[in-house]
């Protein structure tokens, strides 16, 4: 299994918030917006320079200052293998593997610290 890229992933009750924040303090322009079944943003990726940042909405996010905020991201290889491995290794299991609207095949796991990572192949690898 290769892990082919990775980015974080900032959850926030407000979302057009933190996304102009990145924008005014660090230069961000959106690259890519995923919108919920009523049509406002659930995700945005911001890119700074030649990096990405991405922004979740989560309504369960806690206030600032107040626990889990942040989620990892890793694009790898296979996603059920990366998933399995992950799970026998003893992390915990969040969401199975699923192809996404978007194209994209993703499983959502915890470290053992509680950390909360989701392991994703990109939409042309998740196709072959």
């Amino acid at each position: 299994m290769a892990v082919r890229s990775l980015f974080p992933i900032l959850l926030t009750r407000e979302l057009p918030e933190l996304v102009r924040f990145y924008e005014r303090a660090l230069g961000g322009t959106v690259d890519y917006r995923f919108p919920d079944e009523h049509g406002a943003d659930a995700y945005v990726s911001l890119k700074i320079d030649d990096v990405s940042l991405g922004i979740g909405r989560d309504e369960d996010a806690l206030p600032p200052g107040a626990g889990e905020r942040v989620g990892l991201w890793l694009y790898v290889d296979d996603v059920d293998r990366a998933y399995s491995a992950w799970v026998a290794a003893g992390g915990h299991p969040i969401q199975p593997p699923a192809t996404m609207p978007w194209g994209e095949r993703v499983a959502q796991v915890r470290d053992p610290a509680g950390n909360l990572v989701n392991l994703g192949a990109e939409a042309h690898a998740a196709e072959s």
